[in-house]
C-alpha cells in the first residue's frame, strides 16, 4: 500500500502545481488584483517528504519513502513588466502600466511537464493495483 500512498502524494503536488500555473496564465494580462496590486507570477516548490538529515539517521522506520509534498509557493523573480500605454486606466503619470511578467511559453512547458508527472503517478497507481490484485488471485489458489 506504500506505493499507492507515495503516488497519491505525487498526484496531489502536481495538481497543486497545475493550479498555480493556471492562475499565472489567467492573470497574464491583469494589471491589478483584488487588493489593487500587480499580480506576481508564482512557482510551487516541492520536494521529498523526508529531509536529507532524516535519511542519514540510522532509524530504518524514518528512512521509508513517504512521497513528496508542497514546500511552498513563492513569487518568481522579475515578476513585473512595464508597458507604455498612456490611455490605460491604470497608467501612472508617465503612461506606464505594470503587468505580471508571465512567460506564456514557459508556463505551457511547465504545464506539460506537470501533466506528464501526473500521468506517470496515475500509471504507477494502476500498476500497483494490478500487482495487489494479482497477489490476491495467487493467494486464492
Amino acid at each position: 500500500m506504500e506505493a499507492l500512498k507515495i503516488s497519491m502524494t505525487g498526484l496531489d503536488v502536481e495538481w497543486q502545481r497545475l493550479q498555480v500555473i493556471a492562475q499565472n496564465l489567467a492573470n497574464i494580462n491583469s494589471t491589478r488584483n483584488e487588493l489593487g496590486e500587480v499580480y506576481r507570477p508564482q512557482r510551487l516548490l516541492s520536494g521529498p517528504d523526508v529531509t536529507f538529515s532524516t535519511l542519514l539517521q540510522g532509524d530504518k522506520a524514518a528512512q521509508k519513502a513517504t512521497g513528496v509534498r508542497v514546500m511552498g509557493v513563492e513569487n518568481t523573480p522579475n515578476g513585473v513588466r512595464v508597458a507604455f500605454e498612456p490611455n490605460h486606466p491604470h497608467a501612472d503619470e508617465n503612461g506606464m502600466v505594470q503587468y505580471p511578467n508571465v512567460d506564456h511559453a514557459a508556463e505551457m512547458t511547465q504545464m506539460i511537464k506537470a501533466s506528464r508527472v501526473y500521468e506517470a503517478n496515475l500509471t504507477a497507481i494502476s500498476i500497483a493495483q494490478q500487482m495487489y490484485n494479482r497477489a490476491l488471485d495467487m493467494g486464492r489458489g
